[in-house]
């Protein structure tokens, strides 16, 4: 194309304009921008008041991540804020946590429209939903580099960078009571996003202050010795492995080394092999059918390849995707849903000018591959926000075997806590619910029934769970 023609000039100069205003927006957008009037399929009542776009976290590198906050249902202006993750690494908080699990707004299993969730945490609180780390979901960078650099030091200072300039776009809640909570690999991301506020807390100069008053984690990665032999542990007790296979597995292994033997990895295989017939997430759940044509579910097929489950990276083994729910290929209907173009449109998570429109996916595969690993135990970060006086709780559905109560349990016990009250069952609707420890610092429930995704599988009691984190009302021990 040739500068001299006046023609050519002008349509550059238009392109260069459309980019800039594009960007700018980026950086220069209000709360009322990013109000979301209605999404398509969304029905009619009850009202939801809800937002969503981008917070940039990073302007040298283009970098920012996409967010989805629903005003609480009742009392929004007296309620705290409340922020979910999900884990993966790189599956979407989105695709997750808000459209699955716990938001106001379901997906409905054939990806056509909505559902209203009369279970969603924003009975209890304002609900924002982030996806990250960059690159996962509608969040982006302009730097490519960014997606190999990431691990969990990464995806907190861009956590913490994001909640600072989220308050700025929302003033009203800077000086409001403010919760972490999340699941899966959350169960890093979680307390370590904690520690990063609570540390920044006390260095007023410096940072802005944020009133985090506490997290809660279900079903956390936290220890990857007390995380794995775990595992071992409930595939034999719950009759996936035999004794003799259970017996081989923990001769040969040892959990406290980032990288396992070739005998200890042959006999995991043995593990995962029974795994592939079952779903790890929801040991009584149905798994996926094969003969499905969505790419969605053949992902899920294929990540549940047990020659994948092998790779190591600092001990970890390839976590299969997260089918479940009453339906366990609904993630082909999320992804359904959320590539809609109008869905995108509405949620202001169309980004033509900025990046070319990609496939919005519920897990970045590539981001799992290329995520590097490198905290082996969470323990340490627990122990320094117990003694920073946080709240802080744990929660285990009691039918996953990928992040098992009994590793769960044992890492809680690690801990070393002093006894506040024995363990015990809590009730709802008559019927027992779980059971629940409290120590000094930390309390542990469990949710019976549940598999990895509690609020999921286990609405009535995720809500009840949330509802005695956040306002200090005890479980009910009694029917």
């Amino acid at each position: 194309m040739e500068l001299s023609n006046p023609k050519n000039t002008i349509n550059i100069l238009l392109v260069v304009f459309v980019f800039l205003i594009c960007w700018s927006n980026v950086f220069s957008r209000t709360q009322e921008d990013d109000r979301v009037i209605k999404l398509p399929g969304q029905p009619n009542s009850p009202q939801v008041s809800q937002f969503s776009g981008y917070i940039t976290v990073n302007k040298t590198h283009g970098r920012a991540l996409f967010y989805w906050f629903f005003q609480s249902q009742f009392d929004s202006s007296k309620k705290p804020l409340l922020l979910w993750l999900n884990g993966g690494p790189g599956c979407s908080s989105i695709g997750f946590g808000a459209a699955v699990e716990l938001g106001p707004l379901l997906v409905q299993n054939n990806g056509a429209g909505l559902d209203f969730n009369k279970h969603s945490w924003n009975n209890e609180a304002n609900l924002l939903f982030l996806e990250s780390p960059v690159g996962v979901g509608f969040s982006y960078t302009n730097t490519s580099s960014d997606l190999t650099n990431l691990d969990d030091t990464f995806a907190a200072e861009d956590a913490y960078n994001f909640l600072v300039n989220w308050l700025e776009r929302f003033p009203d809640f800077k000086n409001r009571e403010f919760f972490i909570s999340g699941e899966s690999y959350a169960g890093h991301y979680v307390p370590q996003l904690a520690e990063l506020v609570y540390n920044r807390n006390n260095d007023s100069k410096k940072y802005p202050y944020i009133n985090l008053k506490g997290f809660i984690v279900g079903n956390p990665e936290t220890n990857d010795y007390y995380d794995y032999k775990g595992i071992l542990e409930y595939a034999w007790s719950h009759a996936i492995l035999y004794y003799s296979e259970y017996q081989k597995a923990k001769q040969v292994c040892n959990f406290k080394v980032s990288y396992w033997s070739d005998a200890c990895n042959d006999a995991m295989q043995v593990l995962w092999d029974k795994y592939n017939e079952i779903d790890i997430y929801n040991i009584y759940g149905p798994r996926c059918p094969v003969n499905t044509s969505s790419s969605s579910a053949s992902d899920i097929v294929d990540t549940n390849d047990s020659s994948q489950i092998k790779a190591p990276n600092y001990g970890f083994r390839r976590m299969k995707r997260i089918p479940g729910g009453y339906d366990p290929c609904y993630t082909s209907f999320t992804e359904k849903y959320f590539n809609r173009l109008d869905v995108q449109i509405a949620l202001h998570a169309s980004t033509e000018g900025i990046q070319a429109r990609k496939q919005w996916k519920s897990c970045s595969d590539p981001i799992f591959r290329t995520y590097n690993y490198n905290v082996f135990s969470i323990l340490p970060v627990y122990e320094r926000l117990i003694k920073g006086g946080l709240k802080i709780w744990i929660f285990s559905g009691d039918v996953d075997g990928r992040v098992p109560v009994i590793g769960t349990r044992d890492c809680v016990e690690a801990l070393n806590l002093t006894l506040k009250s024995p363990w015990h069952s809590w009730f709802l609707n008559k019927q027992v619910a779980g059971r629940v420890v409290e120590y000094e610092g930390l309390t542990f429930v469990t949710v019976r029934g549940a598999g990895h995704l509690v609020p999921l599988y286990k609405p009535s009691e995720g809500l009840a769970l949330i509802h005695s984190f956040l306002t200090g009302e005890e479980l009910p021990s009694h029917r």
